[in-house]
């Protein structure tokens, strides 16, 4: 694993790298991507977080199932996921016709671009918040609601202070899926330009020599949001 990546990032010369770096281009295609992949985890702490909560505490019959779905973004190709998502976004689809009535659009658009980076990468904060959740007593829950609390009550003054570092870290690691998301991205939004796509665009068009600078600073983005996770999910962080 360390071989080739060591190697991408050693043959690339500096001045080849402050050059990139001070293209607009790149960093217009490096900043959107890192907007969108923030929206995304936005996104997902909003409507993952209850999801979650529902998945960590309750039992319900076809839970197992839910869990599977909320799992496919993981498995299966992304390029399906950006053709799943266009096949109800046009005029075909009632929803979409409904989402152009109103002025929103998927195809082309920053839009179309949060809508597939949330889609892959809500399941990586849905399953970390879940088994951090999951890491907590519930009888701690259940003593605050004998002594009054009401349930949102108790998530504010008794769960979130006990979670709260899963759900950062199910945010960094939406955001690291979502900044290298490639398949679906092309196909719904191969413009306006995120950094995978000018990466291979670059790459198809004029070879290593100018794909692979873009490629060693999204490296050296990612790995930060990894040393960032690391720090927040560090052992014995939420024990008392």
């Amino acid at each position: 694993m360390l071989f080739p990546l060591v190697e991408m990032v050693r043959q690339p010369s500096l001045a080849d790298m402050r050059e990139t770096l001070f293209d607009p281009d790149v960093v217009r295609a490096i900043g959107l991507s890192l907007f969108a992949s923030t929206m995304a985890a936005l996104i997902s702490l909003v409507l993952g977080t209850p999801f979650a909560y529902l998945l960590a505490r309750r039992q319900f019959p076809g839970k197992r199932l839910l869990e599977s779905v909320v799992d496919l973004p993981i498995m299966i190709p992304h390029p399906v996921v950006g053709i799943a998502i266009l096949s109800i976004a046009g005029r075909n689809h009632w929803l979409g016709r409904m989402l152009l009535d109103a002025g929103v659009e998927i195809m082309g658009t920053v839009t179309g671009l949060v809508t597939v980076l949330t889609f892959v990468g809500l399941p990586f904060y849905v399953n970390t918040v879940k088994a951090g959740l999951d890491s907590i007593p519930q009888r701690l829950e259940n003593v605050s609601r004998s002594l009054g609390a009401s349930a949102g009550e108790t998530f504010f003054r008794v769960t979130l202070p006990l979670a709260w570092r899963h759900m950062v870290v199910g945010m960094i690691m939406c955001t690291a899926r979502a900044v290298s998301e490639f398949g679906a991205v092309i196909i719904v939004a191969y413009h306006p330009m995120v950094a995978p796509v000018m990466i291979y665009e670059r790459f198809t068009a004029y070879g290593l020599r100018y794909s692979q600078p873009v490629a060693v600073w999204l490296i050296l983005i990612c790995l930060a949001l990894f040393l960032l996770m690391r720090l927040f999910s560090g052992p014995g962080r939420n024990r008392r």
